[in-house]
């Protein structure tokens, strides 16, 4: 056991990072091993897109849970790799709307049966005594109650 580790609760921000970081550089393997040339920084754009079929900035940003500005960076890389397109909404000129394009379609198709694989090992990885797909959901809920911050700062007052 390394100090990280027996750091406990305090680490926590670390060894989830550490546990992200290894999970993205596998997952980067996986593609690669099946000849799928894919950043993991573009699932969640363009999974939102697959999913919604047309979607607005605000829209994708707001389901990924990134900031305006950082999304429009991956859907820019992603409209120049030509994965995905967009046209002005009918209801309201300013806003665009994203959408895959056959290319986009034809590396979705690629990617079903790779993401099948990866769930079913992921839900194998998560599924322990404490289940870690479980535990994230509640430590999200009681973060989106009130942050971490937040929670510190009342139990500073009320000391």
């Amino acid at each position: 056991m390394n100090v990280i580790n027996e750091a406990g609760i305090l680490a926590i921000s670390t060894r989830l990072h550490r546990l992200s970081e290894q999970l993205r550089k596998d997952g980067a393997l996986i593609y690669k091993a099946f000849g799928i040339d894919f950043e993991l920084k573009w699932f969640p754009v363009i999974f939102t897109i697959y999913q919604k079929k047309i979607a607005s900035v605000v829209e994708i940003a707001n389901e990924i849970g990134y900031t305006h500005p950082s999304t429009i960076t991956l859907l820019k890389e992603l409209e120049k790799l030509k994965l995905i397109q967009w046209e002005k909404d009918k209801h309201d000129e300013r806003k665009r709307m994203f959408m895959l394009t056959s290319k986009g379609n034809e590396l979705i198709n690629k990617m079903k049966p790779v993401w099948e694989l990866m769930s079913q090992v992921l839900g194998n990885i998560a599924d322990n005594n404490n289940n870690l797909l479980a535990a994230i959901n509640e430590a999200e809920e009681k973060l989106a109650s009130q942050s971490f911050y937040q929670r510190a700062l009342q139990l500073k007052n009320s000391r």
